[in-house]
């Protein structure tokens, strides 16, 4: 049963009612293998993600950090063994160059693991996303980027939406004309089991120009 969360990201540790889930969806518990999303720093990636599971009482046998230093092979290996994958917060633009480097994709949506995204990385779950100025990009103009695509939508992760409801929804509207979006600021999650779309917190649902704020079911 394929599950997936998109998360925005947590000042403190996970709530509760997050904690419970993962607990269920998380049962397999021998690797966890980790994507950076600043691959050339090495010191301290992924600490505070890992804090986060630590804190909902889940830990693992293993723990691999995924970036320059290990071999393409390697990569697709950890990957392919691995409990759960994380996709690291941070650069998402640098994560979505090194998943297209190392050529991850594919092993990552072949995999039956538990697949985590936390701001930057749940960006990069998504099917396509837009990389704009308005969302803090230092860009010379606005692109939409190929992510590793587990579902055939996209995700604004980690905006402040409440107070850029208007500019947001400008931005995002040729994007949703083709696909829904989901978009969330902290301390929200988005989990996908199979068809079923759970929903944690301030998440929006913007769908051929319109948007809409979507019931907790967490």
């Amino acid at each position: 049963m394929r599950t997936h969360y998109y998360l925005g990201w947590f000042n403190n540790f996970f709530p509760a009612s997050l904690g419970r889930v993962l607990q269920e969806d998380i049962t397999d518990r021998k690797s966890l293998a980790m994507i950076s999303s600043n691959p050339s720093i090495y010191e301290d990636d992924g600490a505070t993600e890992r804090s986060w599971l630590d804190q909902a009482g889940i830990m693992f046998d293993e723990y691999h950090l995924i970036n320059y230093r290990v071999q393409k092979e390697e990569a697709r290996t950890l990957i392919q063994n691995a409990s759960v994958i994380f996709l690291l917060g941070g650069d998402t633009l640098k994560q979505n160059s090194f998943l297209m480097q190392y050529e991850l994709s594919d092993s990552i949506k072949k995999s039956s693991a538990v697949v985590m995204g936390a701001s930057a990385g749940a960006i990069n779950m998504s099917a396509k996303w837009l990389c704009s100025k308005t969302f803090g990009y230092k860009i010379a103009k606005n692109s939409v980027y190929e992510g590793i695509g587990l579902g055939n939508f996209s995700v604004l992760s980690h905006f402040d939406l409440e107070n850029n409801m208007a500019l947001v929804l400008d931005e995002l509207s040729p994007l949703s004309e083709e696909m829904n979006i989901y978009a969330s600021n902290k301390d929200c999650a988005v989990r996908v089991k199979e068809d079923k779309i759970d929903i944690l917190g301030s998440v929006y649902l913007i769908s051929h120009s319109k948007i809409q704020k979507l019931d907790e079911t967490l």
